[in-house]
This record gives C-alpha cells, sequence and structure tokens, in this order.
C-alpha cells in the first residue's frame, strides 16, 4: 500500500499529536485479554493454535515500546527546535492523573470484591497501590495479576526524565542521543547474563525493568528518529523508517512471521512456569522485532490510508478506553467464573472472550467517562489557572474551551505525551 496513493489524513505538525498510535494501544490491550482468555480456558496448552494465544502478551512489547515512544518525544523535540525541556514536574503529574485514579479504583474493587483476596492484608493494599507489588514474589492478587508491568511501567516513567536529559544534552545530536538511549539494550543483555548464572530469579526478576530496557530504549529511539525526520535533521539513514512504512503490508506479514516463531518452545513455557535466561533473551528479541514492525507503518511515513484507519474516531475511542480495558478485564473474568461457577481451566474460549471484550468495554467506558477524562481535565484546568497570569485592565477575557484530551496511557500497556 503505497502512502503517495491515499490522499486522506493530514500528516500532524511536528509538535502535534501523533492521533493514529492511539489505536495501537487498543490492540495491545485485545492482545492482553486474548492472552489471558487463553490461559484461564486451557487453550494456551491444549490446541494448535495455543502457542499463538500463548504469545498475545506480545501486547505488553507494544505498550512499552509505545510508552518509549511517545514519552520521550517531546524531550527530542525540544533539544531539536531550541524549545524549552519538558518540565519534570509536569510531565510527572500528567502522569500520575492518567494512571493512578483508575488503577487506584481497579484496586480498590478487585480487593474488596473477589473473595479469594478477602481479607487483604495492609501489605497488599500498600503494596498494590504503590506499584511494589512486583518487588517480592506470589504477590500479585485475583484481579490484579496484569499490573505487573504497568507497575515496570511506573518504574521507567520515574527514571525518564533524567534519563531524557541525559540522552539529548546540550545540542540536538539525533545519531548520538539514539546510541544512548539504545543502551537499554546492553542494561536488558547484562540482566540476561546474571539471569544465566543464576544471580537472579527467573520469574520474579523477569517482571523488572531492566528486563524491558531494551524495549523502551527502542520506543525511544524511535522516537528520536522521528522527531529527526519530521525537523530535517536526520541523517540520510534514517529515511529507511518512512520507507517502511510506505510498506505497511510488507511490515506486518514480517510480524506475523515472527510471531510464527515466537509461539515455538524456543521462546519458553506456555504455562507460569519460569522461562531459561536463554528462552526470555529469544521471547524479548522476537516480541521487540514484532512490536516495532507494528509501530512503523502507523508512526512514519507521510499521509496514508492506514494512518487513515488508525486515526479513525472508532479507533481513536478504542485508544481511549484502552487503558481501562486492559485494567478491569482481569476483574471481568474472574467474576465470569464465579458467578457461572465455572472451574479454573475450563470454559469455551470464544464464549468467554466475548464476554470479556463485551463487559470490559462496559467496565472501560465507565471507568474513562467517569473517573479519567474527568480527573485529567479538572487537573489541566486547574493547572492553566495556576500558570495564566490576570490580565491588567478590561473586560474578562472567556477562557477558551479546553479540548477533550486523550492521554496515552500503559501499557501496558499505557503511553503517552
Amino acid at each position: 500500500m503505497s502512502a503517495a496513493a491515499a490522499p486522506t489524513v493530514s500528516e500532524p505538525s511536528v509538535a502535534g499529536r501523533l492521533p493514529a498510535l492511539d489505536a495501537l494501544r487498543a490492540i495491545g490491550a485485545v492482545a492482553v485479554v486474548g492472552h489471558h482468555v487463553g490461559f484461564q480456558t486451557a487453550v494456551t496448552m491444549n490446541t494448535t493454535w495455543g502457542g499463538w494465544l500463548a504469545r498475545l502478551d506480545v501486547g505488553v512489547a507494544i505498550f512499552f515500546v509505545l510508552s518509549g515512544f511517545l514519552l520521550f518525544r517531546p524531550w527530542a523535540l525540544s533539544a531539536a527546535t531550541g524549545r524549552p525541556r519538558p518540565r519534570a514536574g509536569r510531565y510527572l503529574w500528567r502522569r500520575a492523573l492518567r494512571i493512578l485514579p483508575a488503577y487506584w479504583l481497579a484496586v480498590l474493587v478487585c480487593l474488596v470484591v473477589l473473595p479469594q483476596n478477602r481479607p487483604a492484608s495492609a501489605g497488599d493494599w500498600i503494596r498494590h497501590l504503590t506499584f511494589t507489588q512486583i518487588y517480592q514474589p506470589g504477590e500479585l492478587r485475583y484481579g490484579l495479576s496484569q499490573t505487573w508491568s504497568l507497575a515496570t511501567e511506573v518504574a521507567f516513567y520515574l527514571l525518564l526524565p533524567l534519563v531524557a536529559v541525559l540522552a539529548v544534552g546540550r545540542s540536538w545530536r539525533p545519531v548520538r542521543t539514539i546510541a544512548i538511549v539504545s543502551a537499554g539494550g546492553l542494561l536488558t543483555a547484562g540482566w540476561l547474563t546474571m539471569m544465566g548464572f543464576g544471580l537472579l530469579d527467573n520469574a520474579l526478576h523477569t517482571m523488572w525493568l531492566p528486563s524491558y530496557g531494551g524495549w523502551f530504549g527502542a520506543g525511544m529511539a524511535l522516537g528520536a528518529a522521528h522527531v529527526a525526520l519530521r525537523t530535517g535533521t536526520a541523517p540520510a539513514a534514517f529515511r529507511v523508517l518512512d520507507d517502511l512504512a510506505s510498506a505497511p503490508l510488507a511490515c506486518w506479514a514480517a510480524a506475523v512471521a515472527l510471531m510464527a516463531i515466537a509461539t515455538t518452545p524456543v521462546a519458553g513455557p506456555r504455562d507460569l512456569a519460569g522461562p531459561t535466561a536463554a528462552e526470555f533473551a529469544v521471547k524479548l528479541a522476537l516480541y521487540l522485532a514484532i512490536a516495532v514492525l507494528i509501530l512503523i507503518p502507523v508512526a512514519f511515513g507521510g499521509p496514508s490510508r492506514v494512518k487513515e484507519v488508525f486515526a479513525s474516531s472508532s479507533a481513536r475511542w478504542l485508544g481511549a478506553v484502552s487503558y481501562g480495558l486492559f485494567l478491569w478485564h482481569p476483574l471481568v473474568i474472574e467474576l465470569i467464573y464465579l458467578l457461572d461457577d465455572r472451574p479454573l481451566f475450563s470454559g469455551g474460549l470464544l464464549n468467554t472472550f466475548a464476554l470479556t471484550m463485551a463487559f470490559g468495554l462496559v467496565y472501560a467506558a465507565v471507568s474513562y467517562y467517569g473517573v479519567e477524562r474527568p480527573l485529567q481535565l479538572l487537573g489541566t484546568q486547574r493547572r492553566r489557572r495556576r500558570v495564566t497570569p490576570a490580565p491588567v485592565a478590561g473586560p474578562p477575557v472567556e477562557a477558551a474551551p479546553v479540548p477533550p484530551t486523550v492521554a496515552a496511557g500503559a501499557p501496558v500497556p499505557t503511553a503517552g505525551a
């Protein structure tokens, strides 16, 4: 599919949002739902297609690469254009508004409603409310098992301002910046080496941030390359990304081929057994390549029909509620099994997936419109009132309406600007 042949979505300004990327969060969230339903129904273990369902946790790689891409772009853009750097306090405030309200609500509901979690100890509350549930073995509670990846993302959020300042330096040199952020892969390599020598727990420490430095670093590198291409500061070699974006079917076919490899035992077990260091390394590498190949046609290149589809109102709506879908779908699965009195590892795949998606989207929409969006708008308005000076004289000026922003989240998941 040629980008040049499609007079569709106009390319946003260099500093503007990239609306087509919203839908990628939805793809990641739906993949994670499929992964969990496949495990809950035991289809991941018993059928020919089980390997594909087991590897739908590739959605986490999409979340992490997308987070690196979107969250690092403002720092790269400030260096490339000479604009002021993002303020760490404002960045962290926006992240907190995006992540915490719905997350804390999900923790509250899961620890109170699910009988498997009652009575929740003080430690359960503290660990889950502070994203520290991944730093001791066996602390993820029912309905909250997916939050390990959110805890890992939060660790990345906290480190990003420091890493970004070090990466962009005092002058914009995109090759240098990309080399620095790509060092996240070296961090992961060192972590895997320690795992291979038995110095780390192959189940516990595969949830910690160093395991995914390569994923976040790759996203940051792509974000820097995107800024360089859009500001005319990129070396000629960077144009290969725009060239690849003009062939989305080729990129996605390659991603499917890599996914087929990942379904084999080379990427580790399908169950909850911890992988070997070598298996985990293969899985990380394959998932990274898949996530990058999915991202490139949507993020790079000029206007295209692909971007038109991904930036459509329905796709963007799914992206907006995808964080809620990610948060609430494990609770929905638990409730389906409780209310239907199903034993674990039973039930039909298709009907369980359909019920989980239907009720998960309802929960997600309520979460978005009732909690996430109002608090984001309230926080944005309060900050604007604090920083906007009052007029010296003259009639009152009516404030411009605040557009309904959809801050990119986790994600797993979550990612955003």
